[in-house]
């Protein structure tokens, strides 16, 4: 595996193995340069010396962002490391991770070093409490737990999991997992306002980066909406 992965201009990506109940379903920091200068990483994974000096050599981190209820394992690694960058996350999340200093709550409206670089969409009757960016320089969707892309799987229990819940081979949303969306009217909604972005890619948290047709892929995954 290597350090950093890039995947578009100022634009990098470091995948790092993550157990759901068993499941081998792997995770996914983003790492994005800003204009303004310094770095924003989103959803951290766990922070080793090798991957510290990596980023380190892209710029300072400025930013750390927890973008939904449970991409925050690692945070606090992040933090320790770049002490100097402020801490992002939902309201509801800074209530459960009261043991982190927060610096700014995540909500639709960026951050002031963030004005020239992302469109914010927080998903609506959803028990995630995920916030979608959508970074215009390079027409990227990030987000972690819209949809999942698992083209296969080594780990025959998750390969199970995956196709029961029709998505191995497929991108989408697992029939399980479905429950957590509590207002399907209200998400449905959300998931318009992302669709009217004109996002080529869409970097994920668990499965393969979409690359292509990505905005297409994802309105058909989530049709069932």
């Amino acid at each position: 595996m290597t350090t950093l992965t890039p995947v578009a201009e100022g634009i990098w990506c470091r995948s790092a193995p993550q157990n759901f109940f068993g499941f081998h379903v792997g995770t996914r920091m983003t790492v994005v340069r800003l204009t303004s200068g310094g770095l924003l990483l989103h959803s951290p994974v766990s922070i080793t010396p090798e991957l510290r000096a990596a980023i380190d050599e892209l710029g300072p981190v400025r930013h750390i962002v927890c973008p939904n209820l449970f991409h925050h394992l690692y945070a606090g690694e992040a933090l320790a490391a770049w002490p100097q960058a402020v801490l992002h996350g939902p309201e509801k999340l800074q209530r459960k991770r009261g043991d982190l200093k927060f610096g700014a709550t995540l909500t639709e409206r960026p951050h002031p070093d963030w004005g020239g670089d992302f469109e914010l969409v927080t998903i609506e009757g959803c028990l995630l409490g995920e916030t979608a960016f959508y970074h215009r320089p390079t027409r990227s969707l990030i987000a972690c737990d819209l949809v999942e892309n698992f083209a296969h799987s080594d780990h025959l229990p998750t390969r199970w999991y995956l196709r029961l819940g029709g998505i191995l081979g497929e991108v989408g949303w697992h029939r399980m997992l479905r429950l957590v969306y509590v207002n399907r009217r209200k998400a449905r909604a959300s998931f318009d306002r992302i669709l009217q972005w004109p996002f080529e890619r869409l970097v994920l948290a668990h499965g393969d980066v979409l690359e292509d047709d990505a905005r297409e892929k994802l309105r058909k995954a989530m049709n069932w909406l």
